[in-house]
């Protein structure tokens, strides 16, 4: 019985991963009242095909939707976090979507990513210079955590001594979007919503349009007499620090931990920093951040012969894709040189991460720095303590010690 909650899971799901793959083409969970795909070809299908989508409202009558699922997605009982996860354009379809999207996305562009270049490397030499004097790191808190910290933090306008909150209310607000959640942990998800609503609000009060910053930008940003509203600004600056915070954290770390790994890995990206281009799209395929990401089903169809009923939900594992041997080969082995590399880590069709530029320009500053600064590294210990989530996959530690270059 396939239990993504296990501990052998959590540890390492790619083994069960290829169980599924062997066992055909889609999974239904009694438990989750989800079908599971966990094939490359599937997947990437899916994320492409307008008959499923990310808003079930808009194309299913209420009666026809799976009630138990929805609300276990949108909890009623935990109304702030559920308004502004709804109001998030991850979670739209066309036509408001498409109107979101487009006002937000040029901040997000390779040439508005490349300003906070600068400000990326210079966090992360400081960072490494002091871990390297003192020989240790606990990857996680020291490294992974402070560099896109600091990047969302300039690029909300948001001053320094407020950072630490901003970690805080990251980690409270996505363990929402874990099925094993807690009661605890719905009343600290909505209690940082509202926390964090009420920052925002105080925020946008003080700007003055002005600012070059991620806030401003929103709030002045107009396309033939469009703008956002001032939800619409709050639930895209709250998916900009859950997206931009909480998968980066975990994409160096498991990055690091990957290259502890394969060394030989480590030593050629020290060797020739030119691979780094490469090396930051096989590190988020080999064990990537992001490992589940969900549809709902707009309409009925078969899909290539399994029956899926509209109003019910899709789970795609990503990470499942990632290593699917009928695209990579050799999926299991970290390669910073693997050319053909189509991951979907940071998804694909119309929900393609918006901020995927800036997402890749943090991983290329983070992993290249630290082959730049380390000579050798090594695991501190082996016992590490995973994020107990079928989301998210990251270690909550990763202590190493240091040798500098």
């Amino acid at each position: 019985m396939f239990d993504p909650y296990a501990p052998t899971f959590i540890e390492n799901p790619y083994p069960a991963y290829a169980a599924l793959r062997n066992q055909g083409r889609g999974w239904f969970s009694e438990e989750w009242g989800v079908t599971f795909f966990s094939h490359h070809e599937d997947i990437t299908a899916i994320l492409r095909d307008r008959r499923f989508g990310r808003d079930v409202r808009q194309a299913v009558p209420e009666g026809e939707i799976d009630q138990g699922v929805f609300e276990r997605t949108y909890p009623p009982e935990y109304p702030t976090w559920t308004y502004y996860t709804r109001e998030s354009f991850i979670d739209l379809e066309p036509p408001a979507h498409t109107r979101i999207r487009k006002l937000v996305q040029h901040a997000f562009s390779r040439r508005a990513s490349a300003s906070y270049r600068p400000r990326m490397e210079q966090a992360a030499r400081a960072l490494l210079d002091e871990a390297c004097d003192r020989g240790t790191m606990e990857v996680i808190a020291d490294y992974a955590t402070p560099i896109p910290l600091a990047m969302i933090s300039d690029l909300m306008g948001v001053p320094a001594r407020d950072q630490p909150q901003l970690v805080k209310w990251s980690h409270a607000m996505v363990r929402l979007f874990d099925e094993k959640r807690t009661d605890e942990d719905g009343i600290r998800a909505e209690q940082a919503t509202v926390d964090f609503v009420e920052y925002l609000r105080s925020l946008m009060a003080e700007r003055d349009g002005t600012g070059n910053d991620l806030v401003t930008g929103l709030m002045q940003a107009e396309i033939d007499g469009d703008r956002l509203t001032p939800d619409e600004v709050i639930a895209t600056s709250i998916l900009t620090l859950n997206a931009g915070h909480e998968a980066t954290v975990q994409a160096i770390g498991n990055g690091i931990l990957a290259l502890s790994r394969f060394p030989d890995q480590f030593e050629a990206l020290r060797q020739t920093p030119g691979l780094i281009g490469t090396a930051v799209d096989e590190l988020l395929r080999f064990d990537t951040p992001l490992q589940m990401f969900e549809r709902w089903v707009l309409e009925d169809m078969e899909w290539k012969g399994l029956p899926l009923r509209r109003g019910t939900k899709v789970g795609l594992f990503l990470g499942s894709a990632n290593h699917d041997d009928k695209v990579f080969e050799e999926p299991v082995r970290l390669d910073l040189a693997r050319n053909s590399n189509p991951h979907v880590a940071l998804g694909g069709g119309i929900h393609y991460c918006v901020g995927a530029p800036l997402a890749k320009l943090e991983l290329e500053v983070a992993f290249l720095e630290f082959s730049k600064h380390v000579r050798e590294f090594t695991l501190a210990t082996t016992d590490l303590d995973r994020v107990p989530s079928v989301v998210f996959r990251g270690v909550k530690a990763l202590p190493i010690s240091v040798v500098r270059s």
